[in-house]
C-alpha cells in the first residue's frame, strides 16, 4: 500500500513548519481509487448505458485485488461515488476493511454530453457491449488529445467540475482529522481534482488506470501529492486488461 514518506516528520516539535502534512499534526490522508473495469462482456452487460453497469468478470478480480492490498490499511471511513461501477469496487473494500461504505454524490463521474450513437435496449448483448467499448475508446481519445471536456457539447463545465469535487474532497477530509480515507470515484473526477492541486489546465491529464490508489494530504487549504496511479496491486497481465495471446 502507499507509504508514508520515511522523512515526514511527525515527530517534529509542534512550532516545526509541518511541510508534509502529517496526519499526527491533524492533516488527513486520502486514497483517490478509481473504480474496478465496468465494461462486461456480451454475456454480462445490462441494458442501458455505461452508467447502468455492473463489474465485469475483470473488474470484481480487480476490486478483490485492490480489497487485498487495503486490508489492513489502517482506513478510518470508505466513500463512494453512487454510481454503480464505484460503489461495487468500495464495497469490495469495505468488506475487506469490516467498514460500512458511504455515499457521496459530488464523486460521482464528470456528466457528459453526447458523443456517438446513443445505447438502446434493441441491440444485442454483443452490439451493446461492443458499442460501449467504442464509446469509451472515443471519450478516452477525446480525453488525451484535447484534455478538455468542453470539447463534447453538453458536458459539465470545468469550472463546475472542479468546484464540486474539491468541495467534496474538502468536507470530508474536515470530518477525518488526522486519519486516512478512501474516496472511490472516476478517471475524470480524480483527475479534475489533481488537476487543480497541481495548477494544471487541463482536466484530464493522465490515464488514471482501474483501482489505481492517488494519494493526497489536506488540512484546510492546504494539498499535497504523495502518490499519483499507483497499480502494485494488479500482479499480472489479466488484472492489468492485457490479452498475453494478442
Amino acid at each position: 500500500m502507499p507509504q508514508a514518506l520515511p522523512s515526514e516528520p511527525d515527530a517534529a516539535p509542534t512550532d516545526a513548519p509541518d511541510r508534509f502534512l502529517s496526519l499526527k499534526r491533524g492533516a488527513t490522508e486520502i486514497y483517490f481509487i478509481r473504480h474496478a473495469d465496468a465494461l462486461p462482456g456480451a454475456d454480462e452487460v445490462a441494458s442501458g448505458g455505461y452508467d447502468d453497469q455492473p463489474l465485469s468478470e475483470l473488474g470484481r478480480q480487480q476490486a478483490q485485488a485492490l480489497a487485498e492490498r487495503l486490508r489492513d490499511s489502517g482506513l478510518a471511513a470508505i466513500y463512494s461515488s453512487p454510481l454503480g461501477r464505484a460503489r461495487q469496487t468500495a464495497e469490495a473494500v469495505g468488506k475487506a476493511a469490516d467498514l460500512p461504505v458511504s455515499l457521496e454524490p459530488d464523486l460521482r463521474e464528470v456528466e457528459l454530453g453526447q458523443i456517438g450513437p446513443k445505447e438502446r435496449d434493441v441491440l444485442s448483448p454483443e452490439e451493446l457491449s461492443n458499442l460501449l467499448k467504442q464509446r469509451l475508446r472515443e471519450i478516452a481519445i477525446v480525453a488525451v488529445t484535447t484534455g478538455m471536456w468542453s470539447s463534447i457539447p453538453g458536458s459539465e463545465p470545468s469550472p463546475a467540475l472542479r468546484t464540486r469535487i474539491t468541495g467534496a474532497v474538502d468536507r470530508l477530509a474536515a470530518a477525518h482529522p488526522g486519519r486516512r480515507i478512501a474516496v472511490v470515484s472516476h478517471g475524470g473526477s480524480i483527475n479534475a481534482y489533481f488537476a487543480v492541486l497541481l495548477g494544471i489546465e487541463r482536466d484530464y491529464f493522465f490515464p488514471a488506470a482501474n483501482t489505481s490508489i492517488s494519494v493526497a494530504r489536506v488540512k484546510g487549504a492546504r494539498r499535497a501529492l504523495f502518490t499519483l496511479n499507483d497499480i502494485g496491486h494488479l500482479r499480472t497481465p489479466e488484472l492489468l486488461g492485457f490479452d498475453p495471446a494478442s
